[in-house]
């Protein structure tokens, strides 16, 4: 079992590497490689997810300015993902720790959370997300 798992990480730590490297050396503004959002392909109008593989692109070459003009809520969501792992890897929270889980991922949040996702894809098609920084 142990194998198994060893495999795994190795094949997740590989692939992600790879990742990093294309996504640290290649724009993918100005790369067929990439693929493109098939929500703007069909409708013209952005999602919520757009611009975000130029947006990591900006970010592995820490430039964090135009990272955030691609994608704000990826640029913002990064550290609390990393948080989430964070509370995820520790094995005997106390109730403190607990508490602050609750608060952050709790169902509360996660509303919250869709809410703002959903305010982010309407805005961005109403006014550039340029304007904003």
């Amino acid at each position: 079992m142990e194998i198994k798992k060893a495999i795994k990480w190795t094949l997740a730590i590989l692939i992600l590497s790879i990742l990093v490297v294309l996504y640290r050396t290649y724009n993918p503004n100005g790369s067929n490689y990439f693929p493109k959002c098939p929500f703007k392909q069909l409708t013209g109008y952005k999602c919520p997810g757009c611009g975000s593989q130029r947006a990591i692109y900006y970010l592995l070459n820490l430039d964090i300015v135009n990272a955030m003009r691609e994608n704000i809520v990826l640029v913002i969501s990064i550290p609390y993902i990393l948080i989430g792992f964070l509370f995820d890897s520790i094995k005997k929270p106390n109730a403190r720790l607990l508490k602050w889980r609750r608060i952050l991922f709790g169902q509360k949040a996660i509303f919250v959370i869709l809410v703002l996702i959903i305010g982010f894809w309407i805005l961005r098609n109403i006014t550039s997300c340029e304007q904003w920084i």
